[in-house]
């Protein structure tokens, strides 16, 4: 049995780490992986040349046809509030085995699921919200749990536009029904914002949309320490080409503003960056050479 079969069973012995803890001030802060995606190559970037794709792909020493996308979730704990940014894919689809490895994960790292005040919803895509549609999780999330996700999110969901997005053709139907039976489920425990919340203190999710009309970022600040989770706003293609198109995005010009926009901010100010689809732990800092942006992993703090 290989290190890939080993990870993927809840209570098997990892052989990789699945979690990587930080200070953030005052706020602590748990990236966990809710394990990797097998997709198509040229989803994340749809506009480009393929020759253009297969060079920067051979120089990441990446498969040219599929390959992982990472899936890492968040967890702030501030003051009396856990705050959990996005549940993963869930295990009730088939075909993704190595998906889904949340729940017993923040088990295995002492979170008690129940102990969980809030959840903030980047955008409401199925590796996003399927955590939440596992069978009898529900049941073990405390009766006051508050859900929180973006004005904009949930009134595109009730009519998605999928015109400019170039998924896998099966991915559309399966993603409008992830997004009913999670609203179905969990709509008396919505708490929707317009642009801006503050979740607990220190953690405040804002509205960038692009990749989703709603989609939104977390941001953790803390004594002068700053960190972002930036859910679908950049891929791993998307430092040295920003332009380029991922295909799960329902608006690319805007997505692409967007990434630019949060680059150049994350430069300025020095925070860290933690997103869905970067390589776990995904802890890094964004730099600038001239026009170029440049992704700078942490040195592991252990």
């Amino acid at each position: 049995m290989n290190a890939r079969d080993k990870t993927t069973r809840p209570g098997a012995e990892e052989l990789v780490p699945s979690r990587y803890a930080l200070q953030i001030g005052e706020i602590d802060v748990l990236v966990v992986s809710d394990g990797v995606l097998p997709l198509p190559a040229v989803t994340m970037a749809t506009n480009a040349e393929p020759a253009a794709l297969g060079v920067w792909l051979d120089h990441m020493f990446l498969p040219p046809d599929f390959f992982d996308w990472p899936l890492n979730v968040l967890v702030a704990t501030s003051g009396d509030q856990v705050v959990l940014v996005d549940t993963g894919l869930g295990s009730q689809f088939l075909g993704f085995p190595r998906a889904g490895q949340t729940p017993h994960r923040l088990e295995s790292a002492g979170i008690d699921l129940g102990s969980v005040t809030d959840i903030v919803i980047t955008h409401m895509h199925m590796d996003h919200i399927g955590g939440l549609l596992v069978d009898g999780l529900k049941e073990r999330l405390r009766p006051d749990l508050r859900i929180h996700v973006c004005a904009a999110e949930v009134a595109f969901w009730a009519t998605p536009d999928f015109t400019h997005t170039d998924m896998p053709a099966p991915v559309p139907d399966v993603l409008r029904s992830t997004a009913n039976q999670f609203m179905d489920k969990y709509r008396d425990r919505l708490h929707v914002f317009e642009e801006r919340h503050e979740v607990a203190p220190g953690v405040v999710a804002r509205r960038t949309g692009g990749h989703t009309p709603g989609h939104c970022v977390v941001d953790v600040e803390s004594n002068g320490q700053r960190l972002m989770f930036a859910g679908d706003a950049m891929f791993p293609v998307g430092f040295e080409h920003p332009d380029w198109h991922n295909g799960f995005e329902h608006d690319p010009e805007e997505a692409t503003r967007v990434r630019v926009k949060l680059f150049r901010e994350l430069a300025d100010n020095g925070a860290l960056l933690v997103a869905t689809h970067l390589p776990f732990p995904s802890v890094g800092r964004v730099a600038l050479d001239g026009d170029n942006f440049r992704w700078v992993p942490v040195f592991w703090d252990h």
